[in-house]
């Protein structure tokens, strides 16, 4: 068992504080597991009688029934009556009780929600669910939830939970996490073949199953071309029409923009990749497309491509990246406008990219991925968009070169890889 303190501590500190608490993520990335076997032993050894806790798992078939609402609303209430008790109701992949009519039909009404809000009228019960995906939940929590709804956002294993258990030095740790990715349930596999098959299936018998009945797909073989086209250009700018012409020219599949932009949604709802958009940090306004899409798991990432696209420059982006996500960054890509001069001394304008742009309430940093940094020209390349950026942000560049951190004359991080992924803590150094 994995101690994942830090979301069993997100679920702590809002106990019984009046709101819905949606714990939302990929699909097997230990949203069960944090529920009902984390929390749930932190409510035990509280001294909370286990009959006080109501756990309802409504993807098993046991529990079928109570995937209509009404049915869900009476067995909750007839559990809670006793007036002089406390519950803690835990209900796991909430998503289930809705109906496709309510998901197709963009303004029906989701009886789902009305459940909920029924919920929070009861005063002796405190309301956590599951559900892993957005379009169905998180999205909604500000107008269903009128306020009372409060996301906690799982993610797959960062590389320091899987650093903390995998009995590994650091860099074999790196080296296996960037090759398989932080699906929890990889600790249980030894073989490479196994761990292969666990990532290959899921795919198939979890996300593409789910995509395709929620949302009656009806090109099942573009959203799968859609996903492999998506790993194997992560970090690169891209949006539907490029998509679009691609698979058109390459695959032969006829395919238009608007579908490609309606698979990417129902991609990004299941959180099976997040979208970083541009932002003009000169202009101050983000740009409409392209957008750049990163896999929530490099393993999935990996195995999806059959482990033939193995670059570790974008993978290394992508760990990055992630690891950012889960400490609660908002992710940009940074677009800074540099200007040049050619051999004959005319001046250019061209604009440079810094890879992220992350923002947590009033902090902010520019951050640069960089594999290597041991050449001259590579680091002139990496670090001019960080020196053109005039504001008095942290900028920070990320790299597997680097030994121990150090803070250069102009005042720029330089922060080893395995450094950056391990401390918390890495960016205020």
């Amino acid at each position: 068992m994995i101690n994942r303190r830090k979301y069993v501590d997100e679920l702590i500190k809002r106990k019984w504080n009046g709101r819905i608490k949606v714990i939302t993520g990929i699909r097997r990335c230990g949203k069960s597991t944090l529920l009902f076997e984390l929390f749930k032993s932190h409510l035990l050894e509280e001294g909370i009688p286990e009959y006080c806790i109501i756990s309802i798992a409504l993807d098993d078939d046991v529990n079928a029934k109570y995937r209509d609402p009404d049915e869900l609303s009476k067995y909750v209430r007839e559990r809670a009556s006793d007036i002089n008790q406390k519950y803690y109701v835990l209900i796991d992949e909430i998503q289930y009780s809705i109906s496709k009519n309510e998901l197709i039909q963009k303004d029906a009404p989701v009886r789902l929600y009305s459940v909920l809000n029924g919920f929070l009228h009861i005063k002796n019960i405190d309301v956590y669910v599951t559900g892993s995906n957005s379009k169905l939940l998180s999205k909604d929590i500000s107008t269903e939830f009128r306020g009372r709804g409060d996301v906690v956002k799982v993610y797959p294993l960062s590389f320091a939970e899987y650093y903390s258990i995998a009995d590994m030095e650091k860099v074999d740790a790196y080296n296996e996490y960037s090759m398989y990715g932080g699906m929890p349930y990889l600790i249980n596999l030894n073989s490479d073949e196994d761990k292969f098959n666990y990532l290959l299936n899921l795919f198939e018998e979890i996300y593409f199953k789910d995509i395709e009945e929620r949302y009656t797909i009806k090109l099942p073989s573009v959203l799968r071309e859609l996903t492999s086209d998506l790993c194997s250009s992560v970090g690169s700018l891209t949006n539907a029409h490029k998509i679009a012409r691609t698979l058109q020219s390459t695959k032969n599949l006829k395919v238009d923009s608007e579908t490609i932009s309606t698979y990417l949604s129902h991609l990004t709802d299941s959180f099976l990749f997040s979208e970083a958009l541009r932002y003009d940090i000169k202009g101050k306004k983000y740009f409409e497309y392209p957008s750049k899409y990163y896999c929530t798991d490099v393993g999935l990432r990996n195995v999806r491509l059959g482990l033939r696209q193995q670059e570790e420059t974008h993978i290394m982006e992508n760990c990055i990246y992630n690891e950012l996500i889960v400490r609660g960054y908002h992710v940009d890509v940074g677009i800074v406008p540099v200007v040049e001069k050619n051999n004959m001394g005319k001046r250019t304008q061209k604009n440079c990219e810094i890879d992220f742009i992350a923002t947590k309430g009033s902090k902010k940093y520019y951050i640069q991925s960089a594999l290597s940094m041991d050449d001259k020209l590579k680091e002139k390349t990496e670090l001019r968009p960080l020196r053109t950026v005039k504001d008095s942000f942290k900028k920070i560049v990320v790299s597997k070169s680097y030994g121990k951190s150090w803070l250069d004359e102009e005042g720029i991080l330089r922060i080893n890889l395995i450094d950056f992924l391990l401390d918390e803590n890495s960016l205020d150094r």
